[in-house]
């Protein structure tokens, strides 16, 4: 039985579904969870005689029926994990998934009720869920986090921070280093911070935004800065080196004597070289053309 088709045995539009308490459509969670508290719950022999018939002969409307009357202990699995500020919706979501695995691989003859088995697999779906969504940074990575991850939070007290003797208790009952203790309500007690902050003005002033954000190391602005410094140093003078002497003179008097652009004027040029001060226009614009052609192969 694949995930999908044991998620479509909780279609309320089948038949089999229908007959076991589902009616009309399920608009919000409430309605669902008050239709999943009126499903009948199943007798011992008739759970045997459910998982046979998948086991052997891959009955799939055996397994829907196995689901459906598990329903509420997801739903009451999920009500003692809202403390994570988690949707209730997505937890009990999550929890149906972990159902449906451990009816796809329950085993009748082992003598374990299937609620006992079950329990496993759902918990063990709603923590994965709670360690990827409930913050941005993952907060348990190994077995020993995700083990403390839990147990932390249902052993302590309060929001307060814990003392150094209620470390060491901690510690000691759950037989981990004080040390992974400290380490975990550190992770615990940190919050995400909204990179942007609101619509407010003013609330945008103090967002990280306001004081993190820069051009300088961008990748894209560091490449640009580094083209530019090569294009005015060796770009430049090969661009210079490709002129006659007396246009390099007139781009060099024009405007590279001065950092302010206060370069030499037409006229200071014409009378300089006995010609009009168009004709030094028309030099002018002709070595920049050169140049610019000599910067384009250059870059």
């Amino acid at each position: 039985m694949t995930q999908t088709s044991a998620q479509g045995i909780l279609r309320s539009s089948d038949s089999t579904a229908l007959a076991l308490g589902f009616s009309g459509t399920l608009g919000n969670i409430d309605a669902y969870i008050s239709a999943v508290n009126r499903l009948p719950m199943l007798s011992h022999e008739e759970e045997i005689d459910l998982a046979t018939k998948l086991k052997l002969h891959n009955d799939l409307n055996a397994a829907q029926q196995l689901v459906m009357s598990h329903l509420r202990l997801v739903v009451s699995i999920a009500r003692g994990y809202l403390g994570y500020g988690l949707p209730h919706a997505d937890l009990i979501q999550e929890g149906n998934i972990g159902l449906m695995k451990a009816v796809k691989r329950f085993d009748p003859d082992q003598g374990v009720r299937l609620v006992s088995y079950a329990m496993h697999w759902i918990k063990a779906e709603m923590h994965e869920y709670i360690l990827k969504n409930w913050r941005l940074v993952k907060v348990a990575t190994t077995k020993a986090q995700r083990k403390l991850f839990f147990n932390l939070r249902s052993n302590k007290e309060g929001l307060d921070s814990m003392t150094p003797s209620q470390i060491d208790s901690l510690a000691s009952k759950l037989d981990v280093k004080r040390e992974d203790v400290i380490e975990m309500e550190m992770r615990l007690s940190g919050r995400d911070v909204a990179l942007e902050g609101s619509s407010d003005d003013e609330d945008e002033k103090f967002a990280p935004i306001a004081y993190l954000k820069t051009e300088a190391g961008e990748p894209s602005k560091v490449i640009e800065a580094q083209q530019y410094d090569r294009l005015q140093g060796e770009g430049l003078e090969t661009a210079l080196a490709k002129l006659d002497p007396r246009s390099r003179r007139i781009i060099e008097s024009r405007w590279l004597q001065n950092d302010d652009g206060s370069g030499a004027t037409l006229h200071e040029l014409a009378d300089e070289y006995g010609v009009s001060a168009e004709r030094i226009r028309q030099i002018e614009t002709a070595a920049l053309k050169k140049m610019k052609t000599a910067l384009t192969e250059f870059a």
